[in-house]
């Protein structure tokens, strides 16, 4: 089955294949998960999709060639489809055991829609399908559609000494963080009002974060290379990990990009800092962030030349036990509304999703499951075709249903925004009700036993004026 669907469902699994370029304004973004059956955007998924690994490949390749004569006869071509909507079938049911049913669109609520920190409110009129052109709707999808997507990919150099040439089935996590970094850079270079332009060539700047995550050691941020600097956090072809690995092996990489060029020539022209439980950074207990420490994050990430530079916080959690404990629901949609905003890496159990946005209790994402072809660019050639990174369906999952280990990011672009943050951020957690996603601090002190403690800017209580209770911390 993943031989027939390698030939001949990848060319349709993204929905922005290069043969389906889609002008934003004439796709309808308004349907119901009863849409969704007749929808072409397949999706594999880990852990009940048999291994990618490069004897599997050969042997399932094998097996297809076996097949071939039954294909030159007059008929050949509706044995071929008929097998191909078979497996497409099967990868359907496989995708809706791991992920659910695939929910597309927009429902028709009229709530307000919140993607990465810009609101979208939606009249009543333009939540019914007759008004699916409507100005915010359209600004919506055209929001949506500008954010780059990362997907599996085939056909790329070896990683490493391995053998394998693909990430199908295991590169989940892998992709969803490259997609988090690259909206980094995105908001960085080009500005959160950035839109991709179907009619006039791409921007230099546009191209040249997409060369950086293309699928080879020559990238900075390939897989390839992620996988090297995150082997002493798991990281492995061929494996599959969750949020803090990915969080931490991004941040040695990027502290290995840095220390290879000089400041003024990074690749990744911002610091990147890990929001953890305790005071060096460690696994465990309740994520504290502590502006002394982001401080230094950004001294030592310019060399000492500056006391502040743009800023990626990561804050990798876990949120309950079999699933995210509803009483986290609120403060995670509440992060969206945050003008620094990146979204959440999180999913299902082994299938990680890139969630951009969030309606009522839904998350809308971009997922990483489609199968692609590698695609080559650079900056100095205008012409390449990079629909293959952009979705223009989005795609919802309810978000009570999320995997309780999931990441959250926000982009700081200067010191202002990121006092703008902490003042948020200590606002929701004082309205959390004893159950803040994370905490905020200005620095760290040690008691009379050497202790070290943390003085917070404000507490839970403070705000609420109720007792703390016990949350649903785990360790990490």
């Amino acid at each position: 089955m993943k031989a027939i669907c390698d030939r001949f469902v990848p060319s349709n699994c993204s929905s922005s294949s290069t043969g389906e370029k889609r002008d934003i304004s004439r796709t309808s973004l308004v349907s119901d998960s009863a849409s969704s059956d007749n929808n072409s955007n397949l999706t594999l998924c880990p852990d009940v999709v048999a291994s990618s690994s490069p004897v599997s490949q050969q042997s399932k390749e094998a097996s297809t060639s076996e097949h071939k004569p039954d294909c030159t006869t007059h008929n050949g071509w509706t044995v071929i489809l008929k097998t191909a909507s078979m497996a497409s079938g099967a990868i359907r049911r496989f995708q809706e055991r791991v992920l659910g049913p695939s929910r597309t669109g927009i429902s028709s609520s009229t709530s307000e829609i919140w993607l990465l920190g810009v609101c979208y409110k939606i009249s009543d009129g333009e939540s019914s399908e007759e008004a699916d052109s409507g100005h915010v709707l359209t600004a919506f999808g055209q929001d949506f559609s500008s954010l780059i997507l990362m997907t599996y990919r085939r056909g790329f150099e070896p990683i490493g000494d391995t053998a394998y040439t693909s990430d199908v089935n295991w590169g989940c996590m892998l992709r969803s963080s490259q997609m988090l970094f690259a909206q980094a850079l995105l908001f960085q270079r080009l500005g959160r009002s950035w839109r991709k332009k179907e009619s006039e060539p791409p921007e230099e700047e546009y191209l040249g974060i997409l060369e950086l995550f293309g699928d080879s050691e020559a990238s900075a941020f390939s897989i390839h290379n992620l996988i090297l600097a995150g082997e002493s956090y798991g990281l492995a072809a061929g494996s599959w990990v969750g949020p803090y690995a990915v969080c931490r092996s991004w941040e040695s990489l990027v502290r290995k990009k840095r220390e290879e060029t000089d400041v003024k020539n990074k690749s990744f022209s911002m610091a990147v800092h890990i929001v953890s439980g305790s005071e060096d950074g460690e696994r465990g207990g309740a994520p504290i962030l502590c502006i002394e420490d982001v401080t230094k994050s950004c001294v030592e990430f310019s060399e000492g030349e500056t006391e502040w530079t743009p800023i990626l916080l990561l804050v990798p959690l876990v949120l309950g036990l079999d699933k995210v404990n509803p009483r986290y629901l609120p403060s995670l949609i509440a992060t969206f509304t945050f003008p620094q905003s990146l979204g959440i890496l999180g999913g299902k159990p082994g299938a990680s999703t890139y969630i951009v946005g969030v309606q009522e209790d839904k998350g809308f994402y971009l997922d990483p499951h489609d199968v692609q072809q590698v695609v080559t660019v650079n900056k100095e050639n205008r012409d390449v075709d990079t629909s293959s990174y952009h979705c223009n369906t989005p795609r919802y999952v309810p978000l009570e249903s999320l995997d309780p280990s999931l990441a959250l990011g926000f982009y700081c672009p200067d010191k202002a925004d990121f006092d703008d943050f902490c003042i948020r951020a200590t606002k929701l957690a004082g309205e959390s009700n004893g159950a803040p996603l994370f905490t905020v601090t200005q620095s760290h002190r040690r008691n009379d036993c050497g202790i070290a403690e943390s003085s917070s800017i404000v507490t839970s209580t403070e705000f609420s004026g109720e007792e703390e209770h016990e949350d649903d911390w785990q360790l990490l």
